[in-house]
């Protein structure tokens, strides 16, 4: 029996037939796969365009953020049940529904996508120890990278990953939102800023934004994290509820938050952020020397745990689209993962000019390679293999909101960049 026999029965268990076991433990279990790109998609680049937006345009550009939250919950649940559905990888269901030269490609680009925030993990992390602890922050940065690069060596990679990025997110909620209140920001402002608007001068930060917290690559590796998790049909509406909702709105709060904090402590004086140590001195009005060491603390865990599910995530889409397999533990995903780590350090050792619009730029690339991705999501969610599972109406009305977004940021970023917009 083929594979195009067996996979829609397979999906329609998820209607009609109630779990097993609702306990609560049976529900926290399934709690992973999200929270990964929740970390990946929370990183050092999301950090600093988030301060640079809250810093140079106060309370503005929230609604960024509120927009990406909720298109990104709807193309993360698209990914959690392709790899429900699908007994293949996602590239490898891309192969076979819409030819193999599209799966290639689609590892490729997340690949370029991985290599891109390579740059700002890299230079965030060792830059973090560097302000903490003195010495040369490129020394740091490869000292970091060989030690991410000794975490993914490991056996049982997966779960050792999945465990620490959790703890890392939890962490950083409980940090940030403290920071906000303690910056008592003007919450009714706050709120204002969740209607649309388009200050002067942040069509770049905006894309930024864009970039980092609509997260398509983060998305689509959610399919591999799922089936490493072994997810059964009757449990989607569990992980639904346990993983995918606060996996993906937690950081999407805590950049709302990052944003107020910035905009109460620098918004008002006008002050733009031009150098990461910048960053971390936003919280010095707030408790002096101390607020400078728990920010600084929470920038490195920002930078860590996004490196360890980037570098992840690139070396096994980009080896799955090779036709190598998506395994975790191959030889050859490693190898390509630390293709990914070396990258981050080669820029930061030799790029020129300040890291803050160096990690800014290569935030905003990404968004050159996610419309591609988004179309394949939306295609492999759409199609008749998925069964039960498929996109119904009211996804494909997200899923539509979604891509406009995605191809009107990739538009801004080329306009830009070529100096079109003239700004």
């Amino acid at each position: 029996m083929s594979h195009r026999d067996v996979l829609p029965e397979a999906a329609a268990v998820a209607e009609p037939r109630k779990a097993p076991s609702r306990t609560l433990l049976a529900k926290l279990a399934l709690v992973g796969p999200a929270f990964i790109a929740g970390a990946w998609q929370f990183g050092p680049g999301n950090l600093t365009s988030a301060i640079e937006a809250g810093s140079a345009f106060g309370y503005a550009l929230i609604w960024v953020i509120v927009l990406s939250t909720v298109l990104m919950i709807a193309f993360t649940d698209m990914s959690v049940r392709i790899g429900i559905a699908s007994p293949l990888s996602m590239i490898g269901t891309i192969k076979q529904t819409l030819g193999k030269p599209t799966g290639v490609a689609a590892g490729f680009g997340v690949f370029f996508i991985t290599l891109c925030f390579s740059v700002g993990n890299a230079a965030d992390s060792g830059l973090a120890l560097s302000m903490l602890f003195g010495g040369n922050a490129v020394l740091w940065t490869v000292m970091v990278s060989l030690a991410v690069g000794f975490i993914l060596l490991a056996r049982n990679v997966f779960r050792t990953v999945e465990r620490l990025l959790i703890g890392l997110v939890a962490t950083m909620a409980v940090g940030f939102v403290a920071s906000a209140f303690m910056a008592r920001p003007d919450w009714v402002a706050g709120l204002a800023g969740g209607m649309p608007s388009f200050p002067p001068g942040s069509e770049l930060l905006i894309v930024a934004l864009v970039g980092t917290n609509f997260s398509i690559n983060a998305a689509f590796f959610t399919s591999y994290a799922t089936q490493a998790h072994k997810t059964r049909p009757d449990q989607y509406r569990d992980a639904t509820l346990t993983d995918t909702i606060p996996g993906i709105v937690a950081p999407g709060i805590m950049t709302a938050l990052v944003i107020m904090v910035a905009a109460a402590v620098l918004g008002q004086t006008g002050q733009r952020v031009e150098t990461l140590p910048q960053l971390a001195r936003i919280f010095e009005p707030l408790a002096g020397q101390v607020g400078y060491y728990v920010f600084t603390l929470g920038f490195f865990g920002a930078a860590f745990s996004s490196m360890l599910a980037n570098a992840t995530a690139g070396g096994t889409l980009l080896s799955d689209g090779l036709g190598w397999g998506g395994s975790f533990e191959s030889l050859r995903t490693k190898a390509l993962v630390g293709l990914v780590l070396l990258f981050g350090v080669l820029i930061v050792a030799f790029a020129p000019g300040s890291r803050v619009q160096l990690i800014i730029l290569a935030q905003a690339m990404t968004v050159l390679v996610a419309p591609l991705l988004g179309v394949l999501l939306v295609l492999t969610a759409n199609n008749r293999l998925m069964g039960a599972l498929k996109n119904r109406w009211w996804h494909n009305i997200l899923a539509a909101v979604g891509l406009a977004s995605i191809c009107a940021s990739t538009v801004l970023l080329v306009l830009k960049l070529t100096g079109a917009t003239g700004g």
